[in-house]
């Protein structure tokens, strides 16, 4: 009864954000980093390696990586729950979005590939017509149109994408701690990162920037840089929607009452 009624209920209005909190979202990330270490690292090659096994799989590799992430994001989620309330922190716990709500993130995964796809084509169609308009044209003004029909494209597919990441980055969370249905978890985090865009621009930036940090010696920043983005994405999906959604469900089945402090 209980989780009908939070699944029905009308979505909140997100949460004023100010821009400089993007930064104490990566400090809190980073203090959750350093409560398990050595755990939140192994969980980050396991989730390189898994989505890298997938994303080489024969005919369906393109399409099984995407679909997957938001299941192994969720289950970071949950460890960076458990950590926060107290818990102890387990590799097992990447797999928590698999064990709770494998459908529904399946689920947003799917419309993650989706919408990557309608993305793409949307792209090509611009850019396909503007070349194909260029060479009927010919000479100095049609590679002139069809140069500037790929800019178009190019600049539509950024677009898209952008709004994509927006609907994908409090989904994984709405729908692993709160239990949103798919479709209104991405919108709920499009509204989102819209109603606070400074707060989510100044983000990106320091993400960014730590990306290429991380990948200067060889990479192995990113065993550091994942866990560090996904608790500073729980923190944020915390100061955004943790206050105004419904009580959460137990962070994780195998997580007995002895680990686990209530907040």
């Amino acid at each position: 009864m209980n989780a009908d009624r939070r699944r029905h209920s009308p979505p909140p209005v997100p949460g004023d954000v100010a821009p400089g909190h993007a930064l104490r979202w990566l400090a809190d990330g980073w203090k959750l980093f350093m409560k398990a270490p050595l755990v939140w690292a192994i969980q980050a090659l396991v989730f390189f390696v898994i989505i890298a096994v997938l994303g080489v799989l024969p005919l369906l590799g393109w399409a099984a990586a995407p679909i997957a992430l938001p299941v192994l994001v969720a289950g970071m989620l949950s460890g960076a729950q458990i950590l926060d309330r107290g818990g102890v922190l387990r590799v097992s716990h990447l797999f928590d979005g698999i064990r709770r709500h494998a459908g529904n993130l399946l689920l947003v995964g799917g419309f993650h590939l989706l919408g990557a796809l309608l993305a793409a084509l949307i792209a090509a169609a611009i850019g396909g017509s503007a070349a194909l308009t260029g060479m009927i044209v010919g000479s100095a003004p049609g590679a002139g149109v069809a140069a500037g029909g790929v800019m178009l494209g190019v600049l539509m597919f950024t677009v898209l994408w952008v709004l994509l990441m927006m609907a994908l980055w409090f989904a994984p969370a709405l729908v692993m701690l709160h239990e949103v249905a798919p479709l209104d978890a991405m919108l709920l985090s499009a509204r989102a990162c819209f109603h606070n865009l400074l707060a989510f621009i100044v983000l990106a930036a320091l993400l960014y920037v730590s990306t290429w940090v991380a990948m200067i010696p060889f990479g192995l920043g990113m065993l550091v840089l994942i866990p560090v983005i996904a608790g500073a994405l729980y923190a944020a999906w915390k100061e955004t929607f943790a206050a105004l959604l419904p009580a959460l469900p137990p962070p994780s089945p195998d997580t007995s009452p002895a680990e686990l402090k209530t907040p």
